[in-house]
């Protein structure tokens, strides 16, 4: 340590206290006058004139330790005495009982000084007792609500609905709601308040007489500083009065010299057990300190943070021992909401309130939002002027939080040790770890709101360092460019703990990819060394005691809680197995540009998180760090410190755990603030429909009226709070940077091939999630669109979603489901439906190539859905958004993907109509998917409304079972939505059906003119199954109606029967008419009809309480209605003169499959005979006979008469 003002430097080895067998050694070099001035006047008391008066010698620094003893005596009796004290039974240390002192379920500190109650009314002793005198004890509350502490006896006995204060022998007191309680509850006591203490100043002076009498001072001092009481109290005052009495700078200039203090005259244990402490006080102060207006208290907190960890020796002890592993450190870069709008000065900081207006009523379309009153944008402009203010005052406290991060990332304070950066590299992999291997009903060890929060100022941070080293490094990218390079994810040098990769487990990925990490990576793996490493691997997995006891858990147990240590970040067993495995393996680096013979080959040895050094990381001229194995499709250039590029990692990983479920639960504030203005506002227009004669009326609803008017009050004024915190356009920059990120990383990972298959899964999720954070929840406030480059990124974002949809590398059936829900989805808005137009045409078509492929054996009713959303608003009145007889009610979430305005895409509709053309194979397998499915739906569709009906009809009292209303109607939505996928069809290459020179055409159309035919029939009937249920409006079975499964069918028979060409509609027509389930009537019913009018005559106004087409006219156009009545009259005149023209046919001739069409197939070699429809229909399916389960080797024409004709001249 260099002395101030003198000209020679005191380090610790060269100091040492004077012994008595050196005194007489010792010559002055002092005025003995002035030092025993000097001397008394540092180390006074009460009675100094006293004590000065009655010493004989003069006081020097040999007699200054039994001075001291003196002077200390007393304290020292003091405290003896009090030990000594009658009334007190228990340990000198008063902790929690943990053994038996609690009810219900609770979460106790490592130091059993601390308790998270997680049920309700939980309750917990201490381990003292006191029996006589007045005794005291403090207790730091940390949450709102009803809280009581106080004294009971042994015999006390509480449960979940009594605590302490609700027996006869227990007392307790309640600070929030002032009262005290015993069995019964009176008012008592006050609200405390916060205690300002004067601002201290001091200053060292570097003479050797003051390092000397220091060196006395921190002799008696130094085990005072190890009490955590004492550090609270006076050594944090002491600490926050510096920082109180200067500018930053100076305060950072004076805590430094303290700590250089602390670290020359005392011993390193006590110096790092006064860290510790101290760091423990200013987390709590910093946690539980209530928000103020101008958050000055949470700035001193950061503030005398930043000072102590900007001194090197102290940021590298406290980051390697104590940040992360004995209290949260996270808790620092959090800014907590406060409890109460008057508590942070709220109402002065944003006195004028507002909130948008939004009509709670829908109508057929939606409506244009009027234009605001002057009134309202005064209010509006004001509420956002007082919200830039809130702004700014919270981006001090984010700023402050950043430098402490920055202190953190710093890689260049490596004098005598290891840097700050890796060392936090270690300690936050570690934290990632345990918060991802919380899993079941386990809390976070972080809150997700802690999370948030530590997200944005580490990317703030992670952004600063990267642009810096782009700076100094011209070659390197910068943080806008920034992505994980491949190597990353299959080297084995980053722990990716027990994520799923894309395509499985990593030994498996290991195992089955090892000649593609050979040719591409150029990392080399022994098959015997991967054998034993892999069958290691099941080992350790089958032995979960060991593994629990290198990591443990916080203690949680029903009914109590158990004394088990909190986290220590242990090393992961994870990442041991995965560094074993890859020291058993040659791993050996290769330029790409000439291969590298056996001898030249280098093994690279992978160490542990704890033993990875600066090297290890970021690599040197042999090795690569870790960036080793780089795939030739990656550039040579670096894109920026390798340690960065692993906390960007981390990050992505960190957004997965937590954030993003954190920001979809924060929008709850906007959604209460939407639903109270509606209120609102009807109430407001009830009063000024109310007539005044009904005072009593009119009373209730003004009250009804300032309920919600000081409710939204309080709400904008906290979304103000939410939205500056949470949902800023700092915020939404950061999300969006996150999400840019992943996109280039799969982008490049790719490009790899295989070996894409290592990307960690969450990857893909955080670009889905990220994506649907950004447009659902930073709206209204801020709009995606305003961001840079936003359509360039829904365009990579849709080519992603279309390209990998369908990878065969990928195999989680999660993350296949998220690819198929996230394009569903994404087809549903204008903007990222235009964005999968802008794809290259060959990913557009390879995309449609995916959908079209047959039904069986995968997820099909997500496919489907898309290939629905993209016909959707061209099909026959299919150009609704919501269904007419839901109109009236309100939808739970008017954003839902399928509640949005239909947006057909021409472009990729005629992308399937050329697929669908182009191979003999490709539609009769695709159609023949869809209608197997089809059939399934609506036969299991009919069997569960079935049994609905008869469990309604039963006298006794039932209930249907709410999953099974789920499930019918979804099979219901399934049917629809298959029906609009064979219109799109039809219209869009109506040849499939209708050109009966292919050879699958007529079969199709037999099979479709069935079903449509058994739709019909089963929907129709009056006062049939179908009519009841829909009659009787079951919650569940909302989208049960007749209006859209009819007008799906419709559109169909309309495409057959009116706009095609003339040979096919007579085709269609006579195979329609040809099926046995075929009626009229139900044609009829379309319109209204009972019977068919007859011929010449027009149609008769339809009745109301009958289903008509007629009625819809908001949702049917005049042109389509006259293309049904000229279905209905193409289909009277052609059946009837079919009936004329059609012969009997005896029961023996019939097919013995379907009883409905004469037998004209026979297969061979069997013999066996049906009717062609039947035949062709059993073929797609299956090769074997119907009958006899022979194999059909061919099918032949089989007419009865030609038949007997050949068997008579034969004979």
């Amino acid at each position: 340590m260099a002395s101030k003002g003198a000209g020679m430097s005191f380090s610790r080895k060269s100091y040492r206290l004077t012994s008595d067998a050196e005194k007489s050694r010792v010559t002055g070099i002092v005025h003995e006058k002035l030092l025993n001035d000097y001397l008394h006047r540092i180390f006074s008391s009460a009675d100094h004139a006293s004590t000065t008066a009655t010493s004989r010698k003069p006081l020097n620094f040999q007699n200054l330790p039994e001075h001291l003893d003196q002077l200390l005596r007393v304290d020292d009796e003091e405290e003896e005495s009090q030990g000594q004290v009658e009334g007190r039974l228990g340990p000198s240390t008063v902790v929690l009982d943990h053994t038996g002192g609690f009810e219900g379920l609770l979460l106790v500190d490592d130091d059993l000084l601390g308790v998270i109650g997680h049920s309700n009314f939980g309750t917990i002793r201490s381990t003292t007792c006191v029996y006589k005198g007045k005794w005291v004890y403090e207790v730091l509350i940390s949450s709102q609500g009803l809280m009581q502490i106080g004294w009971c006896t042994i015999n006390c006995r509480f449960n979940q609905e009594e605590g302490v204060g609700d027996t006869h022998n227990s007392y307790a007191y309640d600070g929030n709601r002032v009262r005290k309680w015993n069995v019964t509850t009176t008012n008592y006591g006050k609200e405390g308040q916060l205690l300002e203490k004067e601002s201290s100043e001091w200053q060292l002076q570097g003479q050797p007489t003051i390092l000397l009498t220091l060196a006395h001072i921190f002799h008696r001092f130094a085990p005072l500083l190890r009490k955590v009481y004492l550090v609270e109290a006076v050594l944090m005052s002491f600490l926050l009065g510096i920082v109180e009495g200067g500018t930053p700078a100076q305060a950072q200039s004076m805590v430094h010299q303290v700590l250089d203090l602390l670290w020359l005259f005392m011993e390193d244990y006590e110096v790092q057990d006064c860290l510790k402490q101290s760091m423990m006080s200013l987390l709590r102060l910093y946690r539980f300190s209530p928000i103020v207006p101008d958050l000055g208290l949470q700035i001193r907190y950061l503030q005398l943070t930043i000072a102590i960890l900007s001194h090197e020796k102290s940021r590298k002890f406290l980051l390697s021992n104590v940040l992360f592993d004995v209290l949260r450190s996270v808790v620092f870069f959090y800014i907590k909401s406060p409890l109460r709008v008057e508590e942070a000065g709220l109402q002065e900081l944003i006195p004028t309130t507002w909130w948008p207006h939004r009509s709670g009523r829908e109508g057929k379309e939606s409506k244009e939002v009027k234009d605001e009153t002057s009134e309202e944008r005064l209010r509006r402009r004001a509420y956002e002027r007082g919200c830039q203010r809130l702004k700014k005052r919270i981006e001090v406290v984010e700023e402050l939080q950043v430098q402490i991060l920055k202190l953190l990332l710093n890689n260049k304070d490596d004098n005598g040790g290891e840097a700050s950066r890796y060392i936090f590299l270690t300690k936050f992999r570690k934290f990632l770890q345990e918060n991802a291997s919380s899993r079941g009903n386990m809390p976070m060890l972080c809150p997700p709101e802690y999370m948030v929060c530590f997200l944005h100022r580490l990317l703030s941070a992670l952004r600063y360092y990267w642009d810096e080293y782009k700076a100094s490094n011209p070659r390197a990218s910068f943080s806008e460019e920034a992505y994980i390079p491949p190597q990353v994810f299959y080297n084995g040098k980053v722990d990716y703990f027990d994520l799923q990769r894309l395509g499985g487990l990593l030994s498996h990925l290991r195992k089955t990819l090892k000649d593609d990490l050979a040719s591409k990576a150029n990392i080399l793996i022994d098959p015997l060394e991967l054998q034993a490493a892999t069958m290691d691997d099941l080992d350790e997995d089958e032995e979960p005691a060991p593994a629990a006891a290198q990591r443990p858990m916080q203690a949680l147990a029903v009914g109590g809680a158990l004394p088990l240590p909190r986290p220590g970040w242990l090393s992961s067993p994870t990442l041991g197995r995965a560094n074993r495995f890859l020291s058993t393996a040659a791993v050996s680096l290769m330029t790409p540009r000439r291969p590298l013979s056996t001898s030249e080959k280098v093994k690279v040895r992978t160490l542990s998180a704890e033993q990875r050094t600066r090297e290890d990381i970021e690599g040197s001229h042999w090795n690569e760090g870790l960036l080793l194995g780089r795939p030739p499709e990656e550039p040579e250039q670096p894109l920026t410190e390798n340690s960065l590029l692993e906390v960007l990692d981390g990050a992505i990983m960190m957004y997965n755990l937590s954030v993003h479920q954190q920001l979809g639960k924060m929008v709850g504030v906007s959604d209460d603030v939407n639903e109270y203005a509606m209120a609102l506002r009807d109430t407001e227009d009830k009063l000024r429909r109310c007539p005044k004669r009904r005072k009593d009326i009119l009373a209730e609803l003004t009250k009804s009226q300032k309920v919600f008017s000081e409710k939204l009050d309080h709400l904008s004024r906290r979304l103000a709070w939410v939205h500056a915190t949470v949902y800023s356009q700092e915020k939404m920059q950061d999300i969006y940077w996150l999400l840019r990120v992943c996109l280039r990383t799969i982008e490049h990972g790719d490009r790899t091939g295989p070996l894409f298959a290592f990307m960690p899964e969450f990857y893909l999720s955080v670009a889905i999630n990220s994506y649907s954070a950004l447009k659902n929840y930073f709206g209204p406030v801020h709009s995606m669109e305003e961001l840079t480059g936003y359509e360039e990124t829904l365009t990579r974002l849709a080519a992603i979603l279309a390209k990998h949809f369908a990878d065969t590398r990928i195999v989680g059936t999660d993350i296949r489901d998220s690819l198929m829900q996230a394009l569903a989805s994404y087809v549903c808005y204008p903007n990222s439906l235009r964005a999968v137009e802008r794809i290259p045409e060959e990913q557009r078509i390879a995309m449609v190539r995916s959908l079209l492929a047959p039904y069986e054996q995968r997820p099909w009713a997500q496919t489907n859905w898309i290939l629905v959303r993209l016909w959707r608003g061209c099909g026959f009145g299919y150009r609704y958004t919501r269904l007419p007889h839901l109109l009236k009610t309100k939808p739970e979430d008017a954003n839902l993907p399928s509640l949005q305005k239909p947006c057909p895409s021409t472009l990729l509709q005629q992308h399937m109509a050329d697929l669908l053309r182009e191979g003999p194979d490709v539609a009769p397998s695709f159609l023949n998917s869809v209608l197997n499915q089809l059939n399934w739906a609506f036969s299991e569709f009919i069997g569960m409304i079935q049994e609905i009906q008869q469990a309604a009809e039963r006298l006794e009292r039932n209930f249907v079972d709410s999953r099974q209303l789920k499930v019918c109607a979804t099979c219901f939505d399934l049917s629809v939505s298959l029906l609009r996928v064979l219109e799109m069809t039809i219209t869009l290459v109506p040849e499939i059906f209708l050109d009966w020179a292919r050879p699958t055409s007529e079969m199709l159309l037999r099979r479709l003119a069935q079903l449509l035919n058994q739709v019909l029939n089963r929907v129709t009937a009056e006062r049939n199954l179908f009519d009841r249920v829909v009659t009787l409006r079951l919650p569940g079975l909302e989208s049960v109606d007749h209006y859209p499964i009819l007008v799906a069918v419709t559109g169909i028979l309309v495409r057959l029967l009116v706009h095609g060409p003339a040979s096919g509609i007579e085709r269609a027509t006579s195979v329609l008419l040809a099926d046995p389930c075929f009626q009229l009537r139900s044609i009829c019913y379309l319109l209204g009809q009972s019977e068919p009018p007859t011929p010449g005559t027009a149609l008769s106004a339809p009745d109301r309480k009958h289903f008509s087409l007629q009625s819809y006219t908001d949702y049917i156009s005049v042109e389509e209605l006259a293309q049904v009545e000229q279905m209905l009259a193409h289909l009277t005149t052609a059946s009837a003169q079919a009936a004329a023209a059609s012969l009997p046919t005896s029961e023996e001739d019939l097919c013995p499959i379907c009883y409905a069409h004469p037998i004209s197939a026979v297969f061979q070699p069997c013999g066996h005979k049906s009717c062609k429809a039947c035949i062709n229909q059993h073929l797609m399916n299956n090769k074997d006979c119907f009958f006899c389960k022979a194999t059909i080797v061919s099918v032949e024409d089989w007419d009865k008469a030609a038949n007997a004709s050949a068997t008579s001249s034969a004979a």
